[in-house]
C-alpha cells in the first residue's frame, strides 16, 4: 500500500488528515462528526447527515445540487451514521475525480470540498428548521431501519447479548436510537440537534485519494476557523476486563434457526501486545473459515450451520455466534467453550497459528484496494489514539508467540449467553 498519512488540526476540535496514493483515479472527502452516544440524543443526531444530503442554502432542491454535481464530472455526495464503541459517528462525504482528469482544468478537488463544507455548514433551512417535506420523509426512513434491525436475527442477536453485557452504559445505545424517540422529532427540533451537533462534536475530516490535499485543507480551515465551538470531551469507558458472573437470556419469536451468542470480557488488554494477542487467538478460535470453531464444531461434531467469533477492540467485547438447532443449544455451548480451553492449554499447531497470521496479512493488505476501505482504516487509528499503517499493524501481530496466544484464552471469561429461539412447538428448518 503505496500511501503517505499526514493530520493536523486546522481549529479547536477539528482536525485533517490526508492519505495519499497514486493508484487511484478520484479522491473522497469526508467530514466525520464525533459526539459521544447517548439516549436522549441518539435519535436526532441519527437523522442529520440524510437530511444535510438533501441540500444547501445555495442548492436547497434535488435538481441544482444534483446539477453542482453534474458540472462536477459526476461527483457524488452521500451521508452515514456510524458508531466505534460508545461514540456515535455522523458522516457526509463526497467523491469526484482527480483535477489532473479536468477536462478544462478544473479545481474539482477545491469545488467539491466547498460543497461538502456547505452541505456540513451551511444546510438548507427554512426560519431556522429543516424543509417539512425532506423532514418526514428521512424520518420515516430512519423509523423504518430501526425497525428494521430484527429482520436480520444474527445481528439482533449480536446486540441483544451486547445490551445485555453493558447495560447502563453508553455501549447499549443504539447509533440510531429510538422508534419513540425518532417519532418525537419534529423539522425544528432536527434543526437543534443539527446546531448542537455542529457546536459540540469533534470534527475529524480525512481526504483520501491521489490528489493534492492542500485545497481542501484550506477550505475547511477558513469554515471551521470563524466558528465559536464547545467541543464535548471524548472519554471512553474503561473496559472490563472480567466477568463476576454468567448471565443468561433467552428469547422466543418466530424463527425456524435458534440463534446462540456467548458474550465475553478479555482479560488484560492493558498493553497493545496484549490486545493484538487477543485479535490473533480470536482469529484463531473462530475468525477464519479454517479455525477452530468451525474446523471442530460446525464441520467435525455438525452441532451449528455457521459459527464466527469476533472481538471488538473498542468495547473489549468478544462474542461467539452460532446458527444453531434448538437441541443442540448445551452441546454446542460446551464445544465452544472447549476450544477455548484447548487454546488456553496450547492444544494447537504451529500450523495453525501460521495459518491465523496469514489471515491478517491477507485483510491487511486488502485495505488500500479501495478508497473506503483506506479512509475506514485511518479514521479508526484516529480513534485508537494512533495513526499505524496496515502494514505497521501486521507486523506487529506477526511478533505475537503462542505463549501470549494461551494467555490470551486463558484470560477470556464468559460474561453473558443469549439464546434466540422459537416459540413453543414450532418447527425447525
Amino acid at each position: 500500500m503505496n500511501n503517505s498519512f499526514i493530520r493536523e488540526e486546522l481549529a479547536p476540535g477539528v482536525c485533517f488528515s490526508s492519505v495519499r496514493d497514486p493508484k487511484f483515479k478520484h479522491n473522497t472527502i469526508t467530514v466525520n462528526l464525533i459526539v459521544p452516544l447517548d439516549r436522549d440524543t441518539a435519535s436526532g443526531y441519527a437523522l442529520v447527515p440524510a437530511l444535510l444530503r438533501k441540500g444547501t442554502r445555495t442548492c436547497p432542491d434535488f435538481t441544482r445540487l444534483e446539477q453542482t454535481l453534474c458540472d462536477l464530472y459526476g461527483a457524488s455526495l452521500s451521508a452515514d451514521v456510524g458508531r466505534y464503541g460508545e461514540y456515535q459517528i455522523l458522516s457526509a462525504s463526497i467523491t469526484s475525480i482527480d483535477d489532473r482528469f479536468a477536462l478544462e482544468g478544473e479545481d474539482i478537488s477545491g469545488r467539491s470540498a466547498g460543497l461538502l463544507a456547505d452541505m456540513v455548514l451551511d444546510p438548507n433551512l427554512v426560519d431556522g428548521a429543516f424543509p417539512e417535506e425532506d423532514f418526514l420523509l428521512e424520518q420515516q426512513n430512519l423509523i423504518d431501519t430501526i425497525e428494521a434491525e430484527i429482520n436480520d436475527k444474527r445481528g439482533y442477536a449480536l446486540r441483544k447479548c451486547r445490551d445485555a453485557m453493558c447495560a447502563g452504559t453508553r455501549l447499549a445505545v443504539s447509533k440510531y436510537g429510538t422508534v419513540e424517540d425518532a417519532r418525537a422529532l419534529t423539522p425544528a427540533s432536527a434543526a437543534e440537534h443539527y446546531r448542537r451537533l455542529l457546536d459540540t462534536a469533534r470534527v475529524e475530516i480525512l481526504f483520501t485519494g491521489c490528489g493534492d490535499p492542500a485545497g481542501a485543507r484550506e477550505t475547511f480551515r477558513t469554515r471551521f476557523g470563524g466558528l465559536c465551538r464547545h467541543v464535548a470531551a471524548l472519554e471512553p469507558q474503561p473496559i472490563v476486563e472480567r466477568a463476576e458472573e454468567v448471565k443468561s437470556l433467552e428469547e422466543r419469536m418466530e424463527i425456524a434457526q435458534s440463534k446462540l451468542v456467548l458474550g465475553m470480557r478479555p482479560g488484560d488488554v492493558s498493553s497493545r501486545e496484549r490486545q493484538d494477542a487477543l485479535r490473533l487467538m480470536t482469529a484463531l478460535y473462530g475468525g477464519t473459515p479454517f479455525s477452530r470453531l468451525f474446523v471442530n464444531v460446525r464441520e467435525k461434531l455438525s452441532l451449528c450451520y455457521y459459527c464466527a467469533a469476533r472481538f471488538d477492540p473498542a468495547t473489549g467485547i468478544l462474542t461467539v455466534d452460532i446458527g444453531v438447532e434448538q437441541a443442540n443449544r448445551d452441546q454446542a455451548q460446551k464445544a465452544i467453550l472447549d476450544e477455548l480451553a484447548a487454546i488456553a492449554a496450547g492444544k494447537f499447531s504451529d500450523e495453525e497459528l501460521s495459518s491465523a497470521k496469514l489471515s491478517f496479512a491477507n485483510s491487511l493488505k486488502s485495505v488500500g484496494d479501495s478508497l473506503a476501505a483506506t479512509e475506514s482504516w485511518y479514521l479508526t487509528q484516529i480513534l485508537k489514539g494512533r495513526a499505524e499503517s496496515p502494514r505497521e499493524d501486521l507486523e506487529a501481530v506477526e511478533k505475537i508467540s503462542r505463549a501470549q496466544v494461551e494467555q490470551a484464552a486463558a484470560g477470556v471469561t464468559l460474561d453473558t449467553v443469549y439464546f434466540l429461539t422459537s416459540k413453543e412447538g414450532q418447527a425447525h428448518a
